[in-house]
């Protein structure tokens, strides 16, 4: 029974940074209906912008974070304007293949600014420091990623459904043409929503920096588990995103205690190879009707 609490332990803490990588996903999905494969190398370069301030200039830890969450969702807003809103026309897979275009680009250039070496993100907590509650353990450094991301989660779903702006971020998602009748700023509305998956982003990638170490690639690993765990939970449902993150998270860590570690990694394809199949839409998410 201990075995079975530490890896639930274990599986909810990983499933709290997919929860959060797939936020920001099915956030601009809500909106646009497009697939952000860039959100991966976005969250990179705001761990890399933390740690520039960081160890570069000697910045205070909560000054570097809260600088690069307003780089990062600057850089998402300047996507949508800049290069985003100009193909709107395009089809649903070219702008699909924009993003791509971005996470190259991101990948490059992150690599190019920062280095390709391996570098040890500073973070206020410690990963030896240990918490034991009846036989689990679980470090100060697991325990604060966890509860920074259940509040960011929680922080992101008061904005949506209890502001104005989240508001009108739903009424643009439901009926564009509407809302712009009513005279509500799409375009605004779609740059918000790309800034606040930017700054989301940068949070996944400053929260998984100390545990995956710092290199231009270190959020490949996530994107992936946090994409699955969108489709799992519904590409439509904030909670389903989170939802999906848990169970993914609980799911992978329960395979590796008692199957195998080996291909803990290919757990998130076959679940989303079986969501796809079973329930399109997922859990929590509702089917998408075409209107013809």
């Amino acid at each position: 029974m201990v075995d079975l609490a530490q890896f639930l332990v274990g599986g909810l803490a990983a499933g709290t940074l997919y929860g959060l990588v797939a936020l920001g996903i099915v956030l601009l999905y809500r909106s646009s209906r497009v697939l952000n494969f860039a959100h991966g190398d976005v969250a990179t370069l705001g761990a890399f912008l933390a740690f520039t301030l960081l160890v570069g200039l000697n910045w205070p830890f909560a000054p570097s974070v809260v600088a690069s969450l307003i780089g990062t969702a600057a850089a998402g807003a300047l996507f949508y304007f800049v290069v985003l809103r100009p193909v709107k026309e395009a089809t649903l897979l070219g702008r699909i293949v924009v993003t791509l275009g971005l996470a190259l680009t991101l990948s490059g250039a992150n690599t190019l600014a920062f280095g390709a070496d391996t570098k040890v993100f500073p973070f206020p907590l410690s990963d030896i420091r240990v918490y034991r509650l009846s036989g689990v353990v679980i470090s100060q450094l697991s325990l604060g990623l966890s509860a920074a991301g259940v509040i960011l989660m929680a922080l992101l779903y008061l904005l949506v459904q209890r502001t104005r702006i989240g508001l009108a971020m739903r009424a643009v998602s439901q009926d564009l043409v509407a809302a712009q009748a009513l005279g509500i700023p799409s375009r605004r509305i779609f740059a918000l929503t790309w800034a606040l998956a930017g700054a989301l982003a940068a949070a996944a990638g400053i929260l998984a920096a100390p545990v995956t170490l710092l290199t231009p690639f270190m959020m490949l690993d996530p994107f992936l588990k946090g994409f699955a765990a969108a489709v799992l939970g519904g590409m439509d449902s904030m909670p389903g995103a989170v939802l999906g993150g848990w169970l993914l998270g609980v799911m992978e860590s329960l395979f590796a205690g008692y199957i195998s570690v080996k291909f803990k990694t290919t757990l998130a394809f076959l679940i989303i190879i079986l969501t796809l199949m079973v329930r399109p839409e997922g859990l929590l998410g509702r089917e998408f009707h075409r209107r013809v």
